[in-house]
């Protein structure tokens, strides 16, 4: 059995977008609510590592898409789909100019198939290999280049909300009177 996950770059990119967009948060909320704006912020990062954690999983019966036991029961989207079931790949363009593709099953069923995985030149190969379906011409989703720039917005906008922090804190930068934090 192979295992595969989402791209390392893809999960520290959408992590670190995460920690940018909401760390100024409980610094920004009054006082009373710092607390339960931790706690939401602290459950949102659990459900966010839940979510990148679905993994593809192939064998010798065929391909399976699910998530780890830790989060499987909270989501429980998952499929699987019998290597001498698959027949064709339907390509679908998307709104952004790329094209998404979805494995169709003798029984007409259609399922996405996992473009951001790690090792997706090897995933296309096995199911080249256990299929009749072509893979060539198939590539990712998206380009690396594209979660590569949103990676570094991303890690520059949580250091310059980290130095604001420190200014703040050390009395560099003094907040407006009447300030409710």
């Amino acid at each position: 059995m192979e295992r595969f996950r989402l791209s390392p770059l893809i999960r520290f990119t959408l992590l670190s977008l995460y920690a940018a967009l909401v760390l100024p948060l409980p610094l920004l909320a009054p006082a009373e609510l710092r607390l339960w704006m931790v706690v939401g912020l602290l459950v949102g990062l659990v459900l966010v590592l839940g979510l990148l954690s679905e993994q593809v999983e192939t064998d010798d019966d065929g391909i399976r898409v699910r998530y780890p036991a830790w989060i499987r029961w909270l989501l429980r989207r998952g499929w699987v789909m019998r290597w001498q079931d698959i027949r064709d790949l339907v390509p679908v363009g998307t709104s952004q100019g790329g094209t998404v593709y979805y494995l169709k099953a003798a029984d007409l069923r259609h399922q996405l198939l996992p473009q951001r995985i790690d090792r997706f030149d090897r995933f296309l190969q096995l199911l080249s290999e256990r299929t009749t379906v072509k893979t060539a011409g198939i590539g990712r989703l998206t380009p690396p280049w594209t979660y590569q720039v949103l990676a570094v917005i991303s890690a520059g906008m949580v250091l310059m909300e980290a130095t604001a922090a420190f200014a703040i804190s050390s009395g560099w930068i003094s907040l407006p009177e009447g300030y409710p934090g």
